[in-house]
């Protein structure tokens, strides 16, 4: 089976990730940043980058949703 493109595994990941609204006050810079530290924390290991940010957004906006 041929590998996945980046831009499939993109789309993939769109079907997967929940369907929330925008929070408020949850900026993409902020989904970088934390994305980033999650590649970090991992071993700067390359192939998770959706996983990453999916999972920081997923954060964030958990984390906004408890301070309201």
């Amino acid at each position: 089976m041929p590998r996945a493109k980046t831009n499939d595994r993109a789309a993939i990941a769109d079907d997967r990730a929940p369907k929330l609204p925008p929070a408020p006050g949850v900026t993409p810079d902020e989904v970088a940043r934390r994305a980033h530290d999650l590649y970090l924390s991992r071993g700067a290991g390359h192939g998770q980058d959706v996983d990453d940010w999916l999972q920081a957004e997923q954060e964030l906006r958990t984390a906004a949703r408890s301070t309201r």
